[in-house]
């Protein structure tokens, strides 16, 4: 059996959730419980346990659980520094104990101008993308074409030569786009309605 290993961004998630919590002088079994979830349920969230969290409807859920908001969560995400152990090493010396403030997690904004992903986002709905970060199956994305094409759609699934999309005109339409016509690929992060 294949052991779970959580996404580091899901976890970084998860802590900036348990640090809204104990800001607002919660227990996981009381903000749990603002949502008709247990404990166990809540603490899932915030290990990472949950990948979920990544997906905006749960981040929505979660955070007016504790009267706060999804910008609110990754901004107190940007601000969590990761282990050292997941750092990129500068040669054979480290830079010691000085703190160079959080990284910096480069995101980009789209603003949908159609329905063609209703109900997941119509018109009028932001969406934020982090260019590099690999979507999951059904998580929106953003697929940057050769010929210049921005397309937004609903991650299907990739077999190496091709990528699945969902999303073209309606969200059961399955569209597959050869792998050398895409440019990039990049997981959307956030959905804000304004």
């Amino acid at each position: 059996m294949a052991r779970f290993v959580p996404d580091p961004e899901v976890i970084r998630l998860g802590e900036a959730l348990a640090v809204l919590r104990r800001e607002r002088g919660l227990s996981q079994a009381e903000a749990g419980a603002r949502l008709d979830i247990t404990s166990q349920g809540w603490g899932l969230y915030e290990s990472g346990r949950r990948p979920g969290l990544f997906r905006p409807d749960v981040q929505r859920r979660l955070t007016a659980a504790l009267d706060s908001t999804p910008e609110v969560l990754a901004l107190t995400a940007a601000r969590i520094v990761p282990p050292l152990a997941e750092r990129t090493p500068q040669g054979l010396e480290g830079k010691g104990r000085g703190f160079d403030g959080p990284p910096v997690l480069k995101t980009y904004s789209l603003c949908l101008t159609d329905d063609g992903l209703a109900p997941w986002a119509g018109a009028g709905v932001t969406v934020d993308y982090r260019p590099g970060q690999l979507p999951r199956t059904g998580q929106g994305c953003v697929v940057e074409t050769t010929d210049g094409a921005i397309l937004v759609r609903l991650f299907d699934g990739d077999d190496g030569a091709t990528v699945r999309l969902r999303g073209a005109g309606m969200l059961d339409r399955l569209e597959t786009l050869p792998r050398d016509y895409i440019r990039r690929i990049s997981a959307v992060v956030a959905r804000r309605e304004e």
